[in-house]
C-alpha cells in the first residue's frame, strides 16, 4: 500500500519541481527586462508622452510640461513604467513557458487547437494598443485640454500640470484596456469551443452584445464619448469577426463528417 501512494506522489512530485523552474525562468526573465525597462525608462517615457505632446500643441500650448509634487515621483514613476515595460518584453518568454508546462499533458489535437489562440493573442492586444495609442489618446487628450482657460479681468486663469505619475496611470489604463478588449475574439471562440456558449446564442444575442459593449466602454475609459466610441465599436465590430470565425469553424469541423457519406 506504501509502495502504490509513494508512486502516486511521484508524479506529483515532478509537477511541482518542473512548476516551480518554470515560475523559477519566468520571475528572472520579468527580473531582467524590468532592469532592462529602467535603463530605457527615460526613452519609453517620451514615446508614451507623444500623444500628449501633440494635444498640448494643438490646443496652443507652448511650453508643456508634466510636473511631480512629491519628491520621489519621478522616481517612483521610472519604477513603475520600469517594471510595465518589462511585462511587455517578457511576456513572450512567460508565455512560452507557461505552454512548455501545459503542453506535455494535451493530445495533438489539443495543441493544434490551443496554438492559433496563442499566435492571436499578442497580435490583438498589440493591435488594440496601437489602436488606443495613435487614435484615440491624441483624440481624448485634445478633447480634455479643451478645457483650459487663460487668464482674463474675470476669470482666473486654468492651466493644464499634469502629474508624471497620473499620467503614466492613465496612459497604462487605455493601452491595457483596448489591448484586453481586443481579446474578444479569443474570448467568444474559446467560450463556444468548450460548449459553455452556442453559436446560435451569440447571432441571437447581438443587441445585448451591443448595449454590453457601450457599458464596458463607459466604465473603462475616461469620461468622454471620443474615448467611449472608440473602444465601444471596435467591440462591437470583432464581436462580428468573432462570428464569422466561428461560422467558418463550424463549418469546417463539419465537412470530414460529411464526406463518407459522399463517398459511399
Amino acid at each position: 500500500m506504501s509502495i502504490d501512494l509513494d508512486e502516486s506522489k511521484a508524479p506529483l512530485m515532478e509537477h511541482l519541481i518542473e512548476l516551480r523552474s518554470r515560475l523559477i525562468m519566468s520571475v528572472a526573465a520579468l527580473f531582467i527586462t524590468s532592469i532592462i525597462g529602467f535603463v530605457f525608462a527615460d526613452k519609453v517615457f517620451d514615446f508614451l508622452t507623444q500623444p500628449l505632446l501633440k494635444a498640448f500643441r494643438a490646443s496652443g500650448t507652448h511650453d508643456p510640461k508634466l510636473i511631480y509634487t512629491h519628491l520621489t515621483g519621478a522616481f517612483a514613476t521610472k519604477l513603475k513604467l520600469a517594471f510595465f515595460t518589462g511585462i511587455f518584453i517578457a511576456f513572450p518568454i512567460i508565455a512560452n513557458q507557461v505552454w512548455k508546462f501545459v503542453a506535455p499533458g494535451l493530445y495533438k489535437n489539443e495543441k493544434r487547437a490551443v496554438l492559433p489562440f496563442l499566435v492571436a493573442t499578442p497580435v490583438l492586444f498589440t493591435c488594440g494598443a496601437a489602436l488606443c495609442y495613435y487614435v484615440v489618446m491624441p483624440n481624448a487628450f485634445k478633447f480634455f485640454l479643451q478645457f483650459q482657460k487663460t487668464g482674463s479681468a474675470l476669470a482666473i486663469s486654468q492651466e493644464a500640470l499634469p502629474d508624471m505619475g497620473e499620467y503614466l496611470g492613465l496612459v497604462m489604463q487605455f493601452i491595457l484596456a483596448f489591448g484586453f478588449a481586443f481579446l474578444l475574439p479569443v474570448l467568444l471562440v474559446l467560450l463556444v469551443r468548450a460548449g459553455l456558449v452556442q453559436l446560435e446564442t451569440l447571432q441571437k444575442g447581438r443587441r445585448y452584445a451591443i448595449l454590453i459593449a457601450t457599458v464596458v466602454a463607459a466604465v473603462i475609459t475616461p469620461p468622454d464619448a471620443i474615448s467611449m466610441l472608440s473602444l465601444a465599436i471596435p467591440l462591437v465590430l470583432l464581436y462580428e469577426l468573432s462570428i464569422l470565425v466561428l461560422r467558418f469553424t463550424v463549418k469546417r469541423a463539419a465537412t470530414p463528417d460529411t464526406l463518407p457519406s459522399v463517398m459511399e
